[in-house]
């Protein structure tokens, strides 16, 4: 598929074909993933899975009285899993309905679509439309689309300082469309000379077994499942669930290799009812219980990349004992502070923290001696629709970053002009602990100063506001729960 906005456009504008049956954006981001799931099975000449009935080309060719009872049918059927044998296209297609009520919207969308000029052997073909659409759809409502997708341009980044390989267990506990472990697969196999020599057994693992993912959105994971057939990866470890519940502590999410997730933000609705989550036990909000199910779930040795907000860095209270546990327990070797305006919601600020469990089940001191930070977003312009985030945007941090994914390459401090620093973890300790360090002064201009419509104003305000709460929320737990006492370096639980 052509990644550029161009195509995106063009797949939003057919929205308007839907309108008179009075289909909402989000009701028509979903109707048209199940289309162009149909239509990219065809582009890849991969439909043996789906019966020949139901097949692209056959409801493309139903003429206008008969085309929206095939399409109906065939989203009954190929859900049926007494009809059809495989098992992930039953997964994808189960409990699928159509909105569309007039069959001439139908066939208008169908032929739009087919005349779409696609290729899809250098990317990931289907996370890109879908989230380009998502993307319009958050611009169109000014409210954002609720969760916040990982651009591409980062997910590609991560997976290069990660260095994925074949043979290692790699998860991601918020999996969203799939766009880390589709990267980390599409790495393996570039990067590995001997991929395509590895033999049966190492062969069906790095098929069934080596990717895992943990989604809690029903309609997300439906296209998680949709993308990833469509990589020809079909992971047996593919959950709807709660990572926060019981079902996220199962033995198949412990002992990762690697992990890589954008994990949601924001009020959870509830704290984590998971007996292993000792310090965000009683945490309602989703980042914090989050970090430490990966410090929990990586393997001694193992490596992680994880976006966090920025209170992640400065929190107090559960905060503050996390980041202890998290030096303790791992080496916090890099910070990348990026920049603001690459997610969908104006105002959010986040940060990529890299890391890697100590080799010792409980090391006699911190595992962290000292941790870098790369500022990427002081002094940056402000990235969106009409300055789009790109990878030379990341270029200077990759090289600084050096070619060993545990943090261990030569790197330079480049002082206080400098982007790229190195802070003792004696510094940090004299800090309470506090990752919020900034050196550079900042003369950007506030992304939030071009914002001109009520909308656009209301949706900024209304971010600040639940980030307001769920800091309050925050400190209202500690004082009901009076704080335990500090993570001591190498204490056991």
């Amino acid at each position: 598929m052509n990644p550029s906005a161009d195509l995106v456009n063009k797949l939003w504008r057919l929205c308007a074909l839907l309108r008179k049956d009075g289909v909402t954006y989000q009701q028509y981001v979903t109707e048209l993933t199940y289309l162009l799931f149909l239509k990219m099975a065809s582009e890849q000449k991969d439909e043996s899975r789906i019966p020949e009935h139901y097949r692209w080309s056959a409801i493309k060719s139903a003429n206008e009285t008969e085309v929206l009872a095939r399409y109906r049918q065939a989203l009954i059927d190929l859900g049926d899993g007494t009809k059809i044998a495989d098992r992930s296209i039953v997964a994808i297609f189960q409990n699928a309905a159509t909105i569309v009520r007039e069959p001439v919207n139908l066939r208008k969308l169908i032929d739009a679509i087919d005349g779409l000029h696609w290729y899809s052997e250098e990317r990931d073909a289907f996370g890109d439309a879908y989230e380009g659409l998502l993307q319009k759809m958050a611009e169109e409502t000014k409210r954002g689309a609720g969760q916040y997708f990982t651009p591409r341009v980062l997910i590609d980044v991560i997976v290069h300082l990660m260095q994925p390989e074949p043979g290692e267990v790699i998860q991601d506990p918020a999996a969203g469309t799939g766009g880390f472990l589709i990267a980390a697969d599409r790495y393996m196999r570039a990067t590995t000379d001997d991929y395509f020599t590895l033999s049966p057994k190492q062969q069906a693992f790095q098929l069934n077994q080596a990717l895992r993912g943990v989604e809690n959105v029903p309609d997300t994971f439906r296209l998680l499942q949709m993308n990833l057939h469509l990589h020809n990866i079909d992971p047996d470890h593919l959950d709807l669930a709660d990572t926060l519940s019981p079902r996220g502590a199962a033995p198949k999410y412990k002992n990762a290799d690697l992990i890589l997730t954008n994990p949601p933000f924001g009020p959870a609705g509830g704290p984590p009812t998971r007996d292993d989550l000792t310090i965000t036990d009683r945490v309602s909000s989703y980042q914090l219980p989050f970090v430490e199910h990966v410090i929990r779930s990586l393997k001694l040795g193992g490596r992680a990349a994880v976006v966090v907000p920025d209170n992640v860095l400065f929190d107090d209270g559960k905060g503050k004992l996390l980041r202890q546990r998290l030096m303790s327990w791992c080496n916090l070797h890099t910070i990348l502070r990026l920049p603001v305006g690459i997610f969908y919601a104006q105002g959010v600020k986040t940060n990529v923290l890299f890391f890697t469990r100590s080799d010792e089940e409980a090391p006699l001191k911190d595992a962290t001696e000292e941790v870098w930070i790369y500022d990427a977003r002081a002094n940056m312009p402000s990235y969106g629709k009409n300055k789009p985030f790109g990878m030379s945007d990341l270029e200077d941090f990759v090289a600084a970053f050096g070619d060993d994914p545990d943090g261990g390459a030569d790197r330079i401090d480049q002082g206080e002009t400098g982007r790229f620093r190195s802070f003792a973890r004696e510094t940090i300790v004299a800090r309470g602990d506090n990752l919020d360090i900034r050196w550079l002064k900042d003369d950007s201009s506030n992304p939030e100063d071009g914002l001109e419509t009520p909308d656009e104003i209301a949706a900024a305000i209304e971010l600040h506001l639940t980030n307001a709460m769920v800091e309050v929320r925050a400190l209202i737990e500690d004082l009901d729960d009076g704080l335990p006492e500090p993570v001591l370096a190498g204490a056991a639980e």
